[in-house]
């Protein structure tokens, strides 16, 4: 068990790539706290995984939501060990002028806010256990962005700019602090990426920059996410994992 004895949250938990981590963590022994918007789709999740696992209902926007979540890891479960902030939202593939500014603020208060709101609860909690690990969903937008996202693809680039920066200022409490960079991946979102029906053709134009051919699954981005949890990978901060199978090349 990699993860034996840990207790991790993770928000966005119910589905996509927040469910795929959800799971590995608990097959290998964490305790893990499904945060999503969706309280019944996380409550579904959390009963799935058994080991302790329970879920709860925030929107990772607000502070007293995210309060309450950290919360409930401390006094409920007796620490925080990973928090995963994996919680993600998107604007339609479109014209960056197109883009409505309720949505745009959207897109940065789920994306960028929610990780200055869970990090300042967090990291009080971490250091009562003498440690912990932060992992942020990025994206490989924020790497290599292409027209038809820019505005999200600048909320993923803060993401890996804070990640970076949170691990510089963190290290000395003993709170590492990784990314993982996902390329387009078959999640609940994929459409809104795509800009277009999810179809074969549609899907062929996207694959087609991808060199190992496929896109990511929820395992890959969990597979990475445990590996970047595990004590194993007590020496590693401030990295962004790219998980695209080769399409930042």
């Amino acid at each position: 068990m990699r993860l034996d004895g840990k207790i991790a949250i993770v928000t966005g938990g119910a589905s996509g790539f927040g469910r795929g981590i959800a799971e590995l963590f608990a097959e290998e022994g964490a305790r893990v706290i499904v945060a999503d918007l969706n309280g019944a789709a996380a409550a579904d999740v959390a009963q799935s995984l058994g080991r302790g696992a329970m879920a709860v209902e925030a929107d990772v926007t607000k502070s007293s939501d995210v309060q309450q979540l950290i919360a409930t890891a401390d006094e409920v479960c007796g620490g925080l060990d990973i928090l995963v902030n994996n919680a993600g939202f998107t604007h339609k593939n479109q014209s960056l002028m197109t883009v409505g500014e309720a949505e745009f603020d959207r897109i940065y208060a789920v994306n960028v806010k929610s990780i200055y709101l869970t990090t300042l609860a967090a990291v009080p909690v971490m250091e009562k256990r003498g440690g912990g690990a932060i992992i942020n969903t990025a994206s490989t937008a924020g790497v290599r962005p292409r027209p038809g996202l820019t505005w999200y693809n600048g909320s993923k680039g803060a993401v890996i700019t804070l990640t970076k920066s949170m691990a510089a200022e963190l290290a000395p409490r003993k709170i590492r602090v990784n990314a993982i960079n996902p390329v387009i991946g078959e999640t609940g979102m994929l459409e809104q990426f795509m800009g277009m029906p999810d179809t074969p053709e549609n899907r062929a134009k996207f694959l087609a920059t991808i060199p190992l051919g496929r896109m990511s699954t929820p395992r890959d981005i969990a597979n990475a996410a445990l590996f970047l949890a595990e004590p194993a990978a007590n020496f590693i901060t401030g990295v962004c994992i790219e998980v695209d199978g080769g399409r930042c090349i």
